[in-house]
């Protein structure tokens, strides 16, 4: 069944909740995959022409974050990124975050250990009262066990003109959520989840003091300062921008985040919040679940996850109980199947 949602189609959104796993793509996207993957059977693909999409992609999330798009760099992975952010601090570096936090955001900064780096757990409001005696905060806005957001406005203000790095990774807020992070020095977001795009890039934005800092540990050809100029041979020749640290594109990742962003970064932000916060605080109201303006609902106590499968919900389990999320495409119907199912 398709589902037309701020524009676009969707198939299977009818009774999918399961984005904080991985997004749906609109259609429009899929066509242009499909299209894609035929040049590549009948072998007519351009490669060159994933550039545009690239291009495409890295605007996009910068119309998303509020940043430069000179400070957006492309990666793999969440882990792959923030890995060379964590090389790149100093020894002995006091890194806090909260517990249970999603460790493709801590093991990177852990690993660190051997030169001396620590890494300290915090309940968030400690986190946020400590943060300033700390070197680094590294931590995502949502969490994604359960949805708890961090309160940014707090740490803003708590780490104001101290040294203190900021490390934000926002994989599980952008998309549904309108953010301002031109004070972050690094946030970082997968695309495959809320930004609605196949599985292989990551964008991670940097602030000039963290640029500065980092080694390009994964230098290649695609961070060169002209691409296809620097397929062989030395000298090192690198972008002066943030695009130094790419890697070579995932080539239908970067197709999928190439429409993706862009046409998210059109839709009017506070509509789409407004409209996920809309069924997911509903969720909680019906439920007498604590408050909390998060699209993703953590159910501790709720049935398990055969019993929803059977009533055509799909959602995810972790940390011990079921996780919800809602997303642009999903509406009320969703909404009452799940309730449906869980007080059957």
């Amino acid at each position: 069944m398709t589902r037309e949602a701020f524009g676009a189609e969707f198939e299977g959104a009818d009774g999918f909740l399961n984005s904080p796993t991985y997004g749906l793509p609109p259609q429009f996207l899929v066509d242009a995959l499909l299209d894609c993957i035929g040049t590549w059977q009948n072998g007519t693909m351009d490669v060159s022409a994933f550039d545009d999409h690239v291009v495409a992609g890295r605007a996009g999330y910068a119309a998303l974050t509020g940043l430069p798009v000179d400070s957006v760099a492309m990666a793999a992975t969440v882990s792959s990124a923030l890995g060379l952010v964590a090389a790149a601090v100093p020894d002995g570096t006091r890194v806090v975050t909260l517990p249970g936090e999603f460790t493709s955001t801590t093991f990177p900064f852990a690993a660190q250990a051997g030169r001396g780096v620590t890494v300290t757990e915090l309940p968030a409001d400690e986190l946020i009262d400590a943060a300033a005696d700390f070197d680094a905060v590294v931590a995502s806005l949502v969490q994604s066990a359960d949805g708890a957001v961090l309160d940014l406005d707090a740490l803003r203000a708590r780490v104001a003109g101290t040294e203190t790095l900021t490390v934000v990774d926002i994989t599980q807020a952008l998309g549904w959520r309108r953010v301002e992070l031109d004070w972050v020095d690094v946030t970082v977001a997968a695309v495959y989840k809320w930004l609605l795009s196949p599985r292989g890039t990551t964008w991670m934005s940097l602030s000039d003091r963290v640029s500065r800092s980092m080694t390009t540990h994964c230098a290649n050809w695609y961070a060169g300062d002209e691409p296809w100029q620097s397929i062989y041979g030395l000298p090192l020749r690198l972008a002066d921008t943030a695009r130094r640290f790419d890697l070579s594109p995932t080539w239908f990742s970067a197709l999928g985040a190439g429409l993706a962003l862009p046409w998210l970064a059109t839709l009017d932000g506070d509509a789409v919040q407004a409209h996920c916060l809309g069924l997911a605080n509903r969720l909680r109201t019906e439920l007498d679940l604590p408050p909390q303006d998060s699209a993703i609902v953590s159910l501790p106590n709720a049935a398990g996850p055969e019993r929803l499968q059977r009533a055509g919900i799909r959602a995810s389990v972790r940390a011990g109980a079921i996780r919800v999320g809602f997303h642009l495409y999903n509406n009320e119907n969703d909404l009452d199947r799940l309730l449906d199912a869980l007080r059957t």
